[in-house]
């Protein structure tokens, strides 16, 4: 078990080494990322984050559910994440991106990252092999599937009862989670084993008993299941 302060502690003295220093926070939907990410990015250092689920494309780009059944990740804009926020923060230049709108469906507003301190890229796919070498430092979140899916699936009926798409009020969480989601993570995971190439794993279950205000469960090398 390590605290908080032990995790800034790192990243403050790798952040000395970099213009600015950017992490990749990444692992399957539903395994805890968002709330690690911001029990970390409220812990006093400057640190900006920056949500995949901002890469997420238009439903007129964005491939069928059908087509993205032998693929992982197409359904997020991985190159525009690529060229906007990582390639220009590595060559020390203020990344400017656009922002997706889920209730919209559309890019809408304009962000701008400067230069300098810790920028987190979090969400699953972050760390896929093609942005995998532009990060400082990556993290996994580990979760079970079966915790996964129930959180999945009770977080997105919230969502889409609240949603102000119409369209979104016709999904079926459960059918989104178990045939299009979980199966591209694991296409994912299986052919690129990203949680290799973390250089810290986190248990994002939550059954280990700790204080999640200053502590978390760092995990070893692990074998995906």
């Amino acid at each position: 078990m390590l605290g908080f302060d032990d995790l800034l502690n790192e990243l403050n003295s790798l952040s000395k080494k970099y213009s600015t220093l950017i992490v990749g926070i990444d692992g399957c939907g539903a395994s805890g990322k968002s709330i690690f990410t911001r029990s970390i990015a409220q812990q006093g250092l400057n640190i900006t984050v920056v949500e995949m689920d901002d890469f997420y494309l238009p439903s007129d780009s964005r491939p069928s559910n059908e087509a993205i059944l032998t693929t992982y990740g197409e359904q997020y804009d991985w190159k525009r994440l690529y060229e906007q926020v990582l390639k220009s923060l590595s060559q020390n230049r203020a990344a400017r991106y656009q922002k997706y709108d889920w209730n919209l469906d559309a890019l809408t507003e304009f962000y701008t990252v400067s230069v300098g301190g810790i920028v987190i890229v979090e969400g699953v796919y972050s760390t896929r092999r093609e942005l995998s070498h532009l990060y400082d430092f990556r993290i996994w979140v580990q979760c079970p599937y079966d915790l996964r899916l129930t959180r999945g699936i009770a977080r997105d009926e919230v969502i889409i009862a609240e949603s102000e798409a119409i369209a979104r009020q016709d999904e079926n969480p459960r059918e989104m989670w178990e045939k299009i989601w979980m199966p591209q993570e694991h296409r994912y995971i299986k052919a690129e084993e990203p949680y290799k190439k973390a250089h810290l794993i986190v248990d994002g279950s939550g059954t280990i008993a700790h204080d999640p205000s200053s502590q978390f469960i760092s995990l070893p090398q692990i074998e995906f299941q």
